[in-house]
């Protein structure tokens, strides 16, 4: 009797309507409508559907684009409210739908607005890594079968290019998410979910900044001086950060930084200023504001003899104006997405480069604040109080 029973008990263990997870209820900033304040919610996240996987989110970057698609809509395509904004962070998986091979339940994992699936045109190609993986429908805040798993009061919350780390739970495909290494920090590492990754693989990769050469960095947030710690990482010898926030000199040395501009100290453009303490224009420039008048001035700090100008700011409608004689002697002016990193791959060995000490991301945090206090983090960020600040779930 004792042994059939105890086999009941197994089999009951085993059956996978036992393993089948629940709506999940959590808090998480709701953007209801463009240019008005997040608002603290309580919200549904349905299970995870066939090759997706729910994450329990610990910690969450702020990045100027969740403010940019909430408050400088003018500059950006539309992106359908409401909106559950967030998209550099670093969590738990909480479980996994069919098919999900990648990750398991317990892993420390990153999730990524830019996929890799490994398997398409331009994953398979060394020249991009513009995964076409649900991409047409992660931009406009749903999953592969074209809607959301989050809800709130009755009505579906779309999330933020596929992700939406402002909620203390969320389901992203299974492309859209790297493992980590178990011990990794994830109140740290979730840098390495956009801002930190972008600017310095804008200079190791898409740049390929020279060793011995001169560089200007235009912005120094968190995308720019990652992007002065990629600059220092290959070698260059002259590191000129440019930024029209005095306070922003110290922390640009502590990156790798060798000199500093203000524009605002010059009756010059800065362009001209640099062309002129660089005999004719950098070798390298990195434009991380996202203005196109930065961008512009990005791309006359350049050498006319070879150059290279990379655009790293996001902005999505106005346009940049160039005369031909701008880049017809010889500069080269290209774009980065990601640092050019393909992400499932890069981001684990960026974590393994942070905890070995050959990547800075501690530097970075300036701010730590709860879910609930999410507002305040955008102030401190449009103000210049902060570097990063980091959302505590």
């Amino acid at each position: 009797f004792w042994q059939a029973l105890l086999l009941c008990s197994r089999e009951e263990m085993h059956r996978p309507n036992n393993f089948i997870p629940k709506v999940i209820k959590c808090k998480a900033a709701v953007a209801w409508e463009p240019g008005k304040a997040l608002s603290i919610e309580e919200v549904e996240v349905a299970p995870p559907k066939a090759h997706e996987v729910r994450i329990k989110i610990v910690a969450s970057g702020v990045c100027h684009s969740d403010w940019a698609y909430l408050y400088d809509v003018a500059k950006m395509k539309p992106r359908p409210f409401p909106l559950i904004l967030g998209h550099e962070g670093a969590g738990i998986v909480e479980s996994v739908g069919p098919g999900v091979t990648k990750v398991s339940k317990g892993d420390k994992v990153i999730p990524l607005f830019l996929p890799q699936c490994g398997q398409c045109e331009r994953c398979l190609s060394p020249k991009t890594n513009l995964c076409t993986k649900n991409w047409d429908k992660t931009q406009q805040g749903v999953l592969a079968d074209g809607t959301s798993r989050i809800t709130c009061k009755n009505q579906q919350i779309y999330q933020f290019i596929g992700i939406s780390t402002f909620s203390e739970y969320t389901v992203v495909p299974e492309d859209n998410v790297t493992k980590i290494h178990p011990d990794a920090p994830l109140d740290k590492v979730c840098l390495l979910g956009c801002g930190v990754s972008t600017g310095y693989g804008a200079a190791v990769n898409t740049g390929k900044v020279e060793s011995g050469s001169t560089c200007a960095v235009f912005g120094l947030g968190a995308v720019g001086l990652a992007a002065v710690m990629g600059c220092k990482a290959a070698g260059a010898s002259r590191i000129i950060a440019v930024d029209i926030n005095p306070d922003k000199s110290e922390i640009a040395k502590t990156f790798g930084a060798t000199e500093f501009l203000n524009p605002k100290d010059h009756s010059k453009p800065i362009q001209e200023v640099l062309r002129k303490l660089t005999n004719g224009g950098v070798d390298f420039s990195l434009e991380c504001v996202g203005n196109v008048g930065v961008m512009r001035a990005a791309v006359e700090a350049c050498s006319p003899a070879g150059g290279i100008c990379v655009i790293v700011g996001w902005i999505e409608v106005e346009e940049l104006s160039l005369a031909p004689l701008d880049i017809l002697l010889g500069r080269t002016l290209k774009g980065t997405y990601f640092g050019g990193w393909k992400s499932v791959d890069a981001v684990p060995r960026l974590v393994q480069d942070y905890m070995s000490g050959k990547l800075l991301l501690d530097e970075f945090v300036t701010h730590r604040l709860t879910l609930d206090q999410v507002n305040q983090a955008f102030d401190h960020m449009i103000n210049g109080r902060s570097i990063r600040t980091v959302i505590e779930m």
